[in-house]
């Protein structure tokens, strides 16, 4: 299985949106996916967006996949992802598409 990250909003949610990003880190390690998932990251000691989001590309260049959580579009970090996952020619996938074998199987 691919390495993937896991990218969507965090900004303004509740608990950063960690409790959805770590239920679906879960799932998708049960299927076999290793899972970059931002939510486990440490603070960054800056406490910055700036600083989270070096964290989060960091990681991200580490991947072949990047899966996204809903509502990403709103979110000025997960768009930033996607530019950069688009650019490098990374497969990108909704991770409910993930989650059902029928659809972005490529990734798999």
């Amino acid at each position: 299985m691919p390495r993937l990250y896991l990218a969507g909003p965090m900004t303004g949610i509740p608990d950063y949106n960690y409790p959805l990003f770590n239920a679906m880190a879960e799932r998708l390690r049960a299927k076999g996916f290793e899972v970059e998932n931002p939510a486990e990251n440490q603070a960054p000691a800056c406490g910055s967006w700036a600083g989270y989001m070096r964290l989060a590309l960091s990681q991200l260049m580490t991947c072949e996949v990047v899966a996204f959580l809903p509502n990403w579009e709103a979110s000025r970090g997960a768009r930033l992802e996607y530019q950069v996952a688009k650019e490098l020619g990374l497969k990108i996938c909704l991770v409910d598409d993930l989650l059902n074998p029928a659809v972005c199987k490529e990734a798999a």
